[in-house]
């Protein structure tokens, strides 16, 4: 049986990412990033990895392992041409924005001027996954998930820990074992050597985390566990005061704790957010909240989590242009905010109403 709540987190994590990315907009202090180390990001990959591993993992066991990679490699394809797809809607977009908001630069805002002065290599590099402008790291880092989850499917379903072992020894070798970029590029946003950790350590909950039931019930464990996260939400607010966090924290502390590093996953980010999703599981029981408005709303939208995903990308632009004319007022935040958090929910409801099966005609008598 589906679990409402994952769908829940997952669109969550959309709305907190959409937030997230519109510059300035007061909706963003209300995100995950705001109250620790973590934030949407891990979110949206430990669910993507528990997802695949419910998908796939059972269809290994009733169907082999050639089927299952066949529809991996099918999903796989899914997200290149989506990712393709989005790139040249959001550069229609930015561009069309640029052109009628004269006081920003959206083009330089997005990486696109590469395009401007070099549209040939930026297209083959853009197939090769190697052009990835603004808000466009995470599809490509998804597409490298899914084609790893088809190779480490056997292991997940029936030599859990050795995939763990393995993974966990990738995840701590990055330094040393870079993600190949052409020369001159920063690289991946998202390093997928050490994001991957994540994605199947959430891949690994799905199928076997019930082994893991006692320890998660633990009363003691629990209660340090969420002591860390206070902990964590208090250094994240002292970053907001840069006085009162230099007056507190010591060099030396200082000196080991940064920087929390988001693209190769610091470690840091790595645990708060598992104490988080360990929590959450715990203390945020399925209900009858699952089936209010809201909660249904953002339901749809994890049951929809890639054509939402990218229509949030597209929406940001849109979002950041509208909050520019419009000033810099709660009301213009809020209006931007909500309503592209309204376009997705449609959306989603939209393609909800579009999957569902036709009635079955009525024989002529």
């Amino acid at each position: 049986m589906r679990d409402p709540r994952i769908d829940f987190w997952r669109g969550l994590a959309l709305v907190f990412i959409f937030w997230d990315h519109i510059p300035g907009n007061r909706l963003g202090e209300l995100t995950l990033r705001n109250i620790g180390l973590s934030d949407a990001a891990e979110l949206f990959v430990f669910l993507a990895g528990f997802g695949a591993a419910k998908a796939w993992g059972p269809l290994l066991l009733r169907q082999g392992y050639a089927v299952a990679c066949q529809r991996i490699l099918k999903r796989a394809a899914t997200l290149y041409v989506a990712h393709i797809f989005l790139m040249v809607l959001l550069m229609a977009v930015v561009f069309v924005a640029n052109a009628h908001v004269e006081t920003r630069d959206f083009i330089s805002e997005m990486h696109l001027e590469t395009f401007l002065t070099a549209p040939d290599r930026v297209l083959v590099d853009a197939v090769l996954l190697r052009f990835r402008p603004v808000l466009l790291d995470p599809l490509p880092l998804y597409i490298v998930l899914v084609l790893a989850m088809g190779a480490a499917l056997p292991l997940l379903v029936h030599r859990p820990l050795l995939l763990l072992a393995l993974s966990g020894l990738l995840y701590a070798l990055w330094p040393d074992l870079r993600w190949p970029s052409r020369f001159g590029d920063p690289g991946w946003f998202f390093n997928p050597l050490a994001w991957q950790f994540l994605f199947f350590i959430g891949a690994l909950a799905a199928l076997h985390g019930q082994r893991l039931t006692g320890l998660l019930a633990s009363r003691p464990a629990q209660a340090a566990a969420a002591m860390l996260l206070v902990a964590a939400a208090a250094l994240a607010f002292s970053w907001r005061v840069p006085d009162l966090h230099d007056q507190v924290m010591p060099q030396a502390v200082a000196h080991w704790l940064y920087p929390i590093d988001k693209t190769n996953l610091d470690i840091l980010r790595l645990i708060h957010f598992l104490l988080l999703a360990w929590l959450a599981a715990v203390w945020v029981p399925a209900g009858r909240w699952t089936a209010a408005l809201p909660a249904r709303l953002l339901q749809a939208m994890g049951r929809r989590s890639l054509p939402v995903f990218c229509a949030g990308v597209v929406l940001v632009p849109v979002a950041d242009a509208l909050a520019t004319v419009a000033g810099s007022t709660l009301m213009a935040d809020l209006l931007v905010g909500f309503g592209g958090f309204a376009a997705m929910a449609v959306l989603a409801l939209v393609l909800d109403w579009f999957a569902r099966p036709l009635p079955t005609p009525r024989p002529a008598v």
